[in-house]
């Protein structure tokens, strides 16, 4: 064997396998490179699963963030990483990312644009595409419930006005708030997000429903359309 040939995981010592790492040192001991590594199991010929974990790790910029976000054909074109590899981390990511929507707080009473935004972004913030929801509340700003309206796009098409205030009125909700997300991170409101605004507000106050706000929401930040005094 070459000075230089990689070991494969069984040759190394049992401190440093990633699994039996995890048993003996614990979780928060294994790196991101070695959680992967556990999970597809093994590498190449050429290379250990923690390599090929490592180069996919820092085509993704070392982020996992941006590694979630990769599609199962993108992730099959690395080496070594075949259907049933890359579906385990695709699985694997997904259960982190609805976890982090499951252990976040949930903002009983909306307070401020900031409190919509803890509660929204775990669900939309990082997502490769657009998705418009709506918060229904009742007259205290007690948040009844929450439905995402469309995905994909945000126009006057794809929101439909007359389904937002249907379930408003199954709800019994007396305010809505509207979110969407730029999966861009452009933090700005197009004329489609100030037009479909419009009608939602016009259609709320011949039902008496006040449309409260109107957040964009990035991976990082926020714009509120109440903030900005546009609405």
């Amino acid at each position: 064997m070459s000075e230089n040939a990689p070991f494969p995981i069984r040759s190394w010592s049992e401190d440093d396998k990633p699994r039996e790492k995890l048993m003996l040192k614990g979780k928060a001991a294994v790196s991101d490179a070695e959680l992967i590594a556990i999970l597809i199991g093994s590498g190449s010929r050429n290379e250990t699963a923690v390599d090929l974990s490592k180069r996919i790790l820092a085509a993704s910029g070392n982020n996992l963030n941006q590694l979630s976000k990769l599609s199962l054909q993108q992730l099959m074109l690395f080496k070594g990483i075949g259907e049933a590899k890359a579906i385990a981390i695709i699985a694997a990511l997904e259960l982190a990312r609805r976890r982090k929507i499951t252990d976040a707080p949930a903002a009983e009473k909306v307070l401020s644009s900031r409190s919509i935004f803890e509660m929204m972004h775990p669900i939309i913030g990082e997502l490769p595409h657009e998705e418009f929801w709506v918060i229904y509340l009742n007259n205290s700003n007690k948040v009844i419930t929450k439905r995402q309206l469309s995905k994909g796009g945000i126009t006057g098409t794809l929101v439909d006005v007359r389904l937002v205030y249907k379930h408003a009125l199954e709800f019994g909700a007396t305010a809505i708030i509207l979110c969407h997300n730029h999966p861009s991170g452009t933090l700005i409101a197009s004329d489609a997000d100030k037009s479909i605004t419009r009608k939602l507000v016009s259609a709320g106050e011949n039902l008496d429903i006040k449309v409260l706000d109107h957040l964009i929401v990035t991976e990082s930040n926020y714009y509120s359309f109440v903030d900005a005094g546009i609405l």
